[in-house]
């Protein structure tokens, strides 16, 4: 009698739930899958099932001269525009939450706007108007134009965390007595971390697999990581491409590690 009570009825939305999510899931990681397959592939075409196991393509992959130039710049790259954004994308975000701008709502859909426009079409315009200003290709002009594309994202997070922000924190601080500087480096900036390390997250990934921005401003010998992987499968495609695109895949997950040790998934999941 008690075994027959205590007994769950069958939960029919929660287990359509369950489901759902598990499609979605699959959905995700089957490509990832795939790829990891050909990678590991030793013949130069992907076969199910495997007809073994080689790491031949990851050899050739970090042998290359190219693939090496450019997965160090693409890095470096990334770094820069993670700086640059997480100072450019926080100070907008508090200027737009605290400054009681004129307009603010237009101000942020002006920030915003990079994510609203094609990035194709981004690129090109920011090709023109280096050309037109006589500046050419360098690799700070593609350093700011990816910075433009990933500033959003710190912008984004950030606005959210402040928007549940506690001003009274910081009032407490002041009257016992902080500066504005030590409110803002000890109290403001730990509680709004989360966001902002969240948008640099974003913006570090946005960059380094930057593909269209990076088209039309990089310079032969100075290509991008994506743009590399797209010159090289005009001519032939075979598991290094794969083995590149794990390579990518392996970074993200340890820029979501460094995440985890900084401020912790539930802090980031709470976004």
């Amino acid at each position: 009698m008690s075994a027959a009570v205590n007994k769950k009825p069958f939960d029919l939305g929660r287990t359509a739930y369950l489901g759902l999510n598990l499609v979605l899931l699959a959905f995700l990681l089957v490509p990832i899958a795939i790829v990891l397959v050909f990678a590991l592939n030793p013949t130069p075409y992907i076969s199910f099932p495997p007809v073994g196991v080689s790491l031949r393509w990851f050899v050739k992959f970090f042998e290359g001269g190219d693939f090496m130039r450019a997965l160090w710049l693409s890095l470096w790259v990334a770094a820069c525009v993670l700086v640059l954004s997480v100072v450019i994308g926080g100070a907008c975000a508090l200027a737009l939450a605290r400054g009681n701008l004129p307009g603010r709502a237009f101000l942020t859909a002006f920030f915003m706007s990079p994510l609203m426009l094609p990035a194709i079409l981004t690129g090109l315009a920011l090709f023109q108007a280096y050309l037109l200003a006589g500046i050419g290709r360098p690799v700070w002009g593609l350093i700011m134009a990816h910075t433009l594309v990933a500033v959003p994202y710190v912008l984004r997070t950030t606005l959210a965390v402040l928007h549940n922000f506690d001003r009274r924190i910081e009032e407490a601080a002041s009257v016992l007595g902080a500066s504005p500087t030590r409110v803002f480096f000890e109290v403001t900036l730990p509680l709004i971390r989360p966001g902002v390390f969240a948008g640099g997250v974003f913006a570090f990934i946005v960059s380094f697999d930057q593909f269209p921005v990076s088209l039309f401003l990089v310079v032969p010998k100075g290509e991008t990581l994506p743009v590399v992987l797209f010159n090289y499968m005009k001519f032939d495609l075979d598991g290094a491409i794969a083995a590149a695109s794990m390579v990518s895949i392996l970074l993200a997950l340890a820029v979501v590690v460094a995440l985890e040790r900084l401020i912790g998934l539930k802090a980031y999941v709470k976004l």
